[in-house]
């Protein structure tokens, strides 16, 4: 008999952990089964996925496979192989658009949301990213820091200007996003930005804003002047 998807537990299940803790609590193996969506005749989803691993070693190996060679893949075939490049190729395009955000001059609370709000908007955890820029206030690169609720265990100021001082970044931006929807600073968020901003005074480096991403606008600390 085979095992199926349908032999585990409801809560189990990763279509059902995807909806209750969003896709970043998934395994590889578990967002493979659901891009799959089913296996074949005498194989559940779950082996399938596990072999393809096997076989190739490695998501990454198995992002680079050509079409064929994933179809040759007992259970596989044509569609799935479609399927999994399709998936990969929609990564490749998206990892490319991030590139080219960065040099782009940030000016505001707007500048921000246009560039990560479709990004974060929709996750269902807090993700704190740092932003960092150059003297012109141009966008080097984004660092994500930590993904859960904003607190001081989470968000240390060793992590965040570790990245700022590796880049040789001039400015920061923080940048995080509220799952409620409502980009209304809390205290935690006022209080981090506060510890944070003291911290880079010290090492020379100034935090110009932190930026709170709802589903329909952002919010700007330093323009409601809460640090």
């Amino acid at each position: 008999m085979t095992f199926t998807v349908r032999d585990l537990p409801l809560s189990e299940r990763p279509r059902e952990r995807l909806q209750k803790h969003g896709e970043e609590a998934l395994s590889v193996h578990e967002l493979l089964a659901l891009i799959l969506g089913r296996g074949s005749k005498n194989d559940s989803v779950l082996n399938l996925v596990q072999r393809l691993l096997s076989h190739f070693g490695g998501l990454d190996k198995l992002a680079s496979a050509g079409l064929e060679e994933l179809a040759r893949i007992k259970g596989i075939g044509p569609a799935k192989a479609a399927q999994i490049k399709a998936v990969f190729e929609l990564g490749k395009r998206n990892s490319s658009s991030w590139d080219k955000a960065e040099k782009t001059k940030i000016s505001s609370a707007e500048d921000v949301f246009k560039l990560f709000g479709q990004r974060l908007k929709a996750k269902k955890k807090e993700h704190f990213l740092v932003l960092l820029l150059d003297a012109r206030n141009r966008l080097i690169r984004s660092v994500e820091i930590s993904v859960g609720s904003l607190d001081a265990s989470i968000v240390h100021p060793r992590e965040v200007f570790k990245e700022a001082i590796g880049e040789s970044a001039s400015r920061l931006i923080l940048v995080h996003n509220h799952p409620s929807g409502d980009p209304k600073p809390s205290e935690a968020d006022i209080e981090i930005t506060g510890r944070l901003a003291a911290a880079g005074k010290i090492l020379g480096l100034e935090i110009l804003d932190h930026i709170i991403i709802g589903n329909k606008n952002a919010s700007s600390l330093k323009e409601e002047g809460l640090f």
